[in-house]
């Protein structure tokens, strides 16, 4: 890309760049961007712009699919999951939280076996992330990041229920963890907003609390 005075913007992280100059080049609008990840790209810098502007980050540009940003949110959210699950390694082992859980009420069966069934909360969140990487990553079911089947988008709730779990089991039970990366990253507050948004879970499945900044977004109103 070119700048009105005809310099060349280079969007590349060189080798040997600190880790405080990343991405240090101006935003570029989505009409401008020509590329097949086009989406991806877009929202990944509204998220290096501000992390906390849900709205920002969720709004849609008017000349977008709607599956497709639907896909690519989710794929953005199972890549910053794993930040979450790595932290999560240093507190939830399988000798203290031997099952998936969140409140006493919820147990949740892994569904990376042939039968599901219960696993570690730890193993539970690798192979629920494993598996939504394997989903999403699928040549039959996602062969273009330009468009999408109905049959193919019909498939993102599953994923989303099943790994808004890890959120929840860290909220409930490695609440240090989870506030600390909900405090950098607001990916619990965007997730919820997301699968409310596109109706892609069922709000009595939405257990966590979320502040809005002022207080506790009731998940129930």
């Amino acid at each position: 890309m070119k700048t009105a005075e005809g310099s060349v913007i280079v969007r590349r992280t060189r080798s040997g760049t600190s880790a405080k100059d990343f991405y240090r080049w101006p935003d570029e609008p989505f009409e401008e961007m020509d590329s097949t990840l086009a989406v991806q790209q877009y929202i990944q810098q509204t998220i290096r712009t501000d992390s906390s502007n849900i709205d920002f980050i969720l709004t849609m540009p008017e000349s977008q699919d709607e599956g497709v940003w639907k896909y690519e949110h989710l794929r953005q959210f199972c890549m910053e999951l794993n930040g979450l699950a790595v932290r999560l390694q240093n507190e939830c082992h399988p000798e203290t939280c031997t099952q998936m859980t969140a409140t006493e009420q919820w147990i949740f069966l892994c569904a990376a076996h042939k039968t599901p069934k219960e696993c570690p909360a730890i193993d539970y969140t690798r192979h629920t992330l494993d598996g939504a990487a394997c989903l999403l990553n699928s040549n039959k079911y996602f062969p273009s990041r330009v468009f999408i089947k109905d049959s193919s988008v019909a498939k993102l709730g599953s994923v989303c229920r099943r790994v808004y779990r890890i959120f929840s089991h860290a909220y409930f039970h490695h609440k240090m963890i989870f506030d600390d990366f909900e405090n950098e990253t607001s990916l619990c507050r965007r997730f919820t907003a997301f699968v409310t948004k596109y109706n892609l879970m069922s709000k009595d499945n939405l257990i966590v609390p979320i502040s809005d900044g002022e207080g506790i977004i009731d998940n129930e109103a």
